[in-house]
This record gives C-alpha cells, structure tokens and sequence, in this order.
C-alpha cells in the first residue's frame, strides 16, 4: 500500500503525534477529569451568589464607594452570607462583572497566613463591564477566602474538603 503524507500533516506531524500518543496511553472508557464550575456574579461591592442571591443595590463610581459602603455594611452581611463548601479537585469559578461600570478582579486564595502560604490560589483582573472570565484552579482541602480588591467586596469563605 503506497501512503502519500501531505505537507500539512508533515507540517503538523509531531502534535498529531502527539495527540495520538496521548489517545493512546489512556485506558479504554477514561474520560479526562471535568472541572466543576463555580458560577459567580459581581455587582457594585458584592458578588451576589455569596450573599444569598440579594443585590443589595449599592452604587458604586470606583474603590472609594465601595470601601465606604462595606465599612458600614460587612460584618452584618458576612454574618448572612452563604459559604461556599465544595470537595476537593478542578475547578473554574467563572466570574462575571454585572452593572459594575469599572474594570474588576478575583482573588481566591487560603484563608489566614498559614493557609494563604499553603494553600493553592488564583487571582486575576481585566473583567470589564458586562465580560465574564475563567479561573482555573485544583482545589486542596482548607480554608479559603474569595472578594474583588478591584470592587472592594468582603472576604467570603470558601471550605474545601
């Protein structure tokens, strides 16, 4: 049987080698682990999921509003808001920027010092108005806390088993 290889194939030989590779070491009936996704939505000086799906309607032109308004609001607020209980594993917590009209970001990271020094993390910024972004990450058991610095939220915990 005479095989003609075209230029293309030639050109994109080693990754279709290496696709093939990797198809081939996997067990028959192996799926590639699917990351869980954690859905989360960002309006002035909360995400809204933590906090039981209650927009409190904050208003919020930048850093300043919402330092003031989580100043007089937070401790009241952390004390009725939802912590996030997720098992061990991948994740994406896909986080959305609603009705925010500045650029925001998402910090997840261990909860205290020892935690923030063991514990693995994930942050990111960019997240204009009305975008929503993709964060990646493998999730140990421990205690973590999650907020928008850019947003000013407060700290809502996150436990992982």
């Amino acid at each position: 049987m005479n095989c003609r290889i075209s230029k293309s194939f030639r050109r994109n030989g080693l990754a279709l080698a290496l696709l093939a590779a990797s198809a081939l070491a996997l067990p028959v009936g192996f799926a590639a682990p699917m990351a869980g996704i954690v859905a989360l939505t960002q309006v002035p000086c909360q995400f809204l999921e933590s906090e039981n799906g209650v927009d409190h309607g904050f208003r919020s032109s930048g850093i300043a509003d919402c330092k003031a308004i989580n100043a007089r609001t937070a401790a009241d607020r952390l004390a009725k808001a939802k912590t996030l209980e997720l098992t061990a594993g991948q994740y994406v917590f896909r986080v959305a920027n609603r009705n925010v009209s500045y650029e925001l970001g998402f910090w997840l990271r261990g909860d205290g010092l020892l935690n923030r020094a063991r514990l693995p993390s994930v942050s990111g910024g960019g997240l204009l108005p009305g975008e929503v972004k993709d964060h990646a990450i493998t999730l140990t058991p421990g205690q973590y806390v999650y907020s928008c610095p850019l947003n000013n939220t407060p700290d809502y915990l996150l436990v992982v088993r």
